[in-house]
């Protein structure tokens, strides 16, 4: 098809979006996207720091080093640090869960097995930094609409066979087939799906035969039908690994992979058990893993239990831990605490096709009768800060500051009366009983929603329970892992008709917003539209959403090479044993 032909199938850009002069010989002579030099005209003025203008220069093709260098600063994330000394076995405590389709995880912890095995085409840095992984390089027209991607050549498989784009193209066409259930149609299914598609639609409803596009065997290209600022970021969902086709989908013991370890033994609610590969994979130059074992524990709910296992020595550190385990376990010899500022979050989410949530008055009460600073106080143990029920951290670059909500219980028990419930609700919530920071959360809350005359009963469940129930329960308290974008959590959650949008809210007004956002690469021109987002799910949203949190966990000092990654994905390459 011709680009002229594929134009015309798209929908009309954005009001704001316009190329800028000289844009297309721009990108035709093989220079920076054109803008490049919008965002450096922003930067020398102080209209945005070097952090917004690194994640965005590199998110348009810029390398790393290359942003570093126009902003003035360094871009290192992912450098292996020197080991002391090579072998071993890492022992890690954490929880071992049913393993699904890796397209269709709904969870972190087995994805940390996959991705120990296979890799994605981008990373996303502990400075929230995208770079290539298994992509060389990227390049966006500019419009956005045109994703060019180059795969490195120098990337096999475990089995021996090259990694090509044929195996790109198997895996993206897959995510985004409905019928597989991956989160990642929350994020690109609005540019790359014909209108129309849902969750249970049948395969082969791309809006364009080459939307996704085999150009040479190192080279790809996404055809999209908007324009998206994001998509190095998509690709780093956790679902988004590169999986063999040959496989099919499945994956489990003696998989295939191009990452730096295979999975030799997988035992739900036990263990898992992955060996360093010993043949050249995956784009680390044939370098191997620093370990020769990665051994995952399975240490249940309880923060007793992971305290005990640091400090008897049973596990060389956690995956991820209890803010009461850090506390219990700082300052002991030969431990270490680290913490993480994120844009993790934990959410009552309440189904808007069920009464009493149908009504937007009702909604808006349970988050007027919430003092969230309270309930960060109690629940998160300094670990934490205040949210503001829209989904969008200060972190975040395009955060559009706004008035508190406040806490107003007489307010919310006047609109419960408007809304028809003059004597209050009785409401049943549903959490797990791990990690202890969610159960205080959402008993603090039930017990200020009494001043406002709404009665609560808690359903406690332990986490494994709690995932097989809690895309149908009426009122459930959930938690996200953080993302670098401030309209990413939205897309997987609020956008209309996606997977993860388990409560049924739906609003055209905020779908067409967040397809504007996504369109706009300037932060200046973003932030109004992130504005009326914000607003609009605070007087309308689906959510109560108390807190912002930080990740933390413990690692014996023994373990070289560890930095506590945002979304505390492992990337046990880089790890080693001291000596």
């Amino acid at each position: 098809m011709a680009p002229g032909d594929r134009d015309r199938g798209r929908p009309p850009r954005s009001p704001g979006w316009a190329c800028p002069e000289g844009a297309a010989t721009c990108m035709a002579d093989g220079n920076h996207h054109p803008m490049i030099a919008v965002l450096q005209a922003q930067l020398a003025a102080r209209r945005i720091g070097r952090r917004s203008f690194l994640r965005l220069a590199t998110l348009l093709g810029t390398s790393a080093a290359a942003a570093a260098a126009m902003a003035g600063t360094s871009a290192s994330a992912f450098a292996p640090q020197v080991a002391q000394r090579r072998g071993g076995r890492l022992t890690l405590g954490g929880r071992v869960h049913p393993m699904s389709d890796p397209h269709a995880l709904a969870w972190l912890e087995p994805a940390n097995v996959v991705h120990q095995v296979c890799g994605t085409l981008t990373r996303t840095g502990f400075d929230n930094i995208t770079r290539p992984h298994l992509l060389s390089h990227w390049r966006a027209s500019p419009d956005l609409t045109t994703w060019d991607l180059h795969l490195r050549d120098d990337v096999f498989w475990r089995s021996g066979r090259r990694f090509l784009a044929e195996d790109v193209a198997w895996n993206l066409r897959r995510l985004l087939d409905p019928a597989v259930g991956s989160s990642a149609l929350g994020f690109m299914g609005d540019y790359m799906l014909a209108d129309g598609t849902t969750p249970g639609s049948v395969a082969g409803t791309l809006w364009d035969a080459d939307a996704v596009e085999l150009v040479d065997d190192f080279h790809l290209r996404l055809n999209l039908k908007s324009p998206q600022i994001a998509l190095p970021e998509h690709l780093f969902h956790f679902t988004n690994v590169m999986l063999d086709p040959e496989e099919e989908g499945r994956f489990g013991v003696g998989s295939n992979g191009t990452g730096p370890f295979t999975l030799v033994e997988y035992r739900v609610g036990e263990r898992a058990l992955l060996r360093a590969c010993e043949s050249q994979c995956g784009p680390a130059g044939g370098r191997r893993a620093q370990l020769d074992e990665l051994l995952l524990l399975d240490l249940g709910d309880e923060a007793a239990a992971s305290a005990a296992a640091m400090v008897s020595g049973q596990v060389d550190g956690l995956m991820r831990c209890d803010y009461s385990v850090a506390e219990i376990l700082a300052g002991r010899p030969g431990l270490q605490v680290h913490r993480t500022r994120t844009a993790a979050t934990g959410m009552l989410q309440m189904k808007v096709d069920q009464k009493p949530f149908d009504d937007p008055r009702v909604r808006r009460a349970l988050r007027l009768a919430i003092d969230v600073e309270e309930v960060t106080r109690l629940s998160l143990r300094g670990f934490g800060e205040p949210a503001e029920h829209h989904m969008v951290a200060p972190v975040h670059p395009c955060y559009a500051a706004l008035p508190a909500m406040g806490h107003h219980p007489a307010e919310a028990r006047a609109l419960l009366a408007e809304a028809g419930y003059p004597d209050g609700l009785d409401l049943t919530i549903t959490c797990k009983n791990w990690p202890q920071w969610e159960l205080d959360s959402v008993q603090a809350m039930a017990a200020q929603y009494a001043a406002a005359g709404i009665r609560c009963t808690l359903e406690v469940l332990p986490a494994a329970r709690f995932w097989e129930v809690w895309e149908k329960a009426p009122l459930a308290f959930v938690e996200w892992a953080p993302r670098p974008l401030g309209f990413m959590l939205l897309d997987l959650t609020v956008r209309s008709g996606v997977p993860w949008n388990t409560t049924g809210f739906s609003d055209p007004e905020i779908d067409s917003l967040l397809s504007q956002v996504e369109a706009e690469p300037d932060i200046e021109d973003r932030r109004p539209l992130m504005r009326r987002i914000q607003k609009k799910m605070q007087e309308e949203g689906p959510v109560v959403q108390p807190s912002w949190l930080s990740v933390v966990t413990v690692m014996a000092e023994r373990v070289g090479g560890f930095r506590l990654h945002p979304t505390t994905l492992l990337f046990a390459e880089n790890y080693f044993l001291k000596a």
